[in-house]
């Protein structure tokens, strides 16, 4: 599934808050940067449309949107292509590049460890 930009920033607001109304997202987006409602409203439209969210309730006039896509669904198509345009689809230089040049907690740093674990156990 292909999400421009600005779909994208609206299913992580969906993402985060599992269910919410136009005028909830538009609020979030604006404390960002100046938009329209009735842009953010086209934009849960356009994501209605391509089965990434769908009407969950309604209170009054309001409708309420909830994800259908999993956050993994679009993410990993979209790392994948990063990784072809950015490093010609080789992942070690962006492994490389998160553990040189982020800053990562001993939390992550836990986590990156027991990730390798399982996959070096997956190759043997």
């Amino acid at each position: 599934m292909s999400l421009s930009d600005f779909e994208l920033e609206v299913m992580q607001l969906f993402w985060v808050h599992k269910e919410a109304s136009a005028p909830q997202i538009h609020k979030l987006i604006e404390q960002k940067r100046a938009v329209k409602y009735t842009t953010v409203k086209t934009i849960i439209d356009r994501l209605e449309k391509k089965h990434s969210l769908k009407r969950s309730r309604t209170e009054g006039r309001t409708i309420f949107y909830a994800p259908i896509s999993e956050k993994q669904t679009v993410s990993t198509p979209l790392i994948k292509e990063f990784i072809n345009k950015v490093f010609l689809g080789k992942s070690r230089p962006l492994a490389a590049h998160i553990l040189e040049e982020e800053e990562l907690t001993l939390e992550d740093i836990e986590y990156l460890e027991t990730l390798l674990k399982e996959r070096k156990k997956d190759l043997k």
